[in-house]
């Protein structure tokens, strides 16, 4: 069988479980709360001085951590997954 068609009968990715998917929900409400917050930081430093510009790049970094551990969880889901898969077919 060629390549291309044993990769179309290959599931791709794990069923999603409700711990990952609330990570991508969290994942995704970060992502758009730094963006709001790089775009208004200069009305924000106005509004509330120098703490705002801490509270985006804390913000950031939350952002950033949620991310790493967000992708390490669901490629190490998937793996898993895949591997079961495969052991199966065998």
């Amino acid at each position: 069988m060629p390549l291309w068609l044993e990769m179309m009968k290959t599931p791709m990715a794990a069923p999603e479980t409700d711990e990952l998917r609330g990570m991508r929900r969290t994942f995704q409400v970060l992502c758009v709360a730094s963006a709001l917050g790089v775009l208004s930081i200069s009305t924000l430093v106005q509004l509330f001085g120098r703490p705002a510009s801490f509270v985006v790049a804390a913000l950031l970094a939350v952002t950033a951590l949620h991310t790493t551990l967000y992708v390490f969880r669901k490629n190490r889901a998937d793996n898993a997954f895949l591997a079961a898969a495969v052991s199966e077919e065998v």
